[in-house]
């Protein structure tokens, strides 16, 4: 699937504004999957995120977003339920099953780095936001590239 935004982000601070534009579009049986090298910032992008969904209106106030890499899954509470996932660790992709990742869609969305562990199993992979995250040659900023369906594409961009 070929990207509908690409987005160049300077700095970390960047990266965190893209997670709150992003988090702000979110909307529940929503999922979005964040696929990137270790270093790139999908933790900075998912604070973002997580920043935009439990907070009340901009600027967002700063909040603590462990990463998931041990617990694999850690719900929110905002404005709708979030559940950040982090599969790195994932021994199997049937393993997806028993995180509740479906039933978190039902009433909320899902936030999932590392994708790629369990691709085939992913709730709502067909609807899915893909967001890519690379380090240019000259190793300065971030280089993301959203993917997804026309739907995705007129609320992000148009929206």
């Amino acid at each position: 699937m070929l990207p509908f935004l690409t987005h160049f982000a300077h700095t970390p601070e960047a990266t965190l504004a893209l997670g709150h534009r992003l988090g702000a579009t979110l909307r529940a049986g929503d999922a979005v999957f964040l696929s990137a090298t270790l270093g790139v910032g999908k933790t900075v992008l998912a604070r973002g995120v997580v920043e935009a969904v439990i907070g009340e209106a901009p600027p967002f106030a700063p909040v603590e977003v462990p990463s998931p890499t041990f617990t694999l899954v850690q719900p929110y509470e905002g404005r709708l339920p979030l559940w950040h996932a982090d599969l790195y660790r994932l021994e199997a992709p049937g393993a997806l099953v028993e995180l509740g990742l479906d039933e978190a869609l039902e009433t909320g969305a899902v936030l999932v780095e590392w994708p790629e562990q369990g691709e085939g199993y992913l709730p709502g992979e067909e609807g899915a936001l893909w967001v890519t995250g690379s380090i240019p040659k000259d190793g300065e900023g971030r280089l993301w590239q959203l993917s997804g369906g026309e739907a995705w594409r007129q609320r992000f961009v148009e929206g």
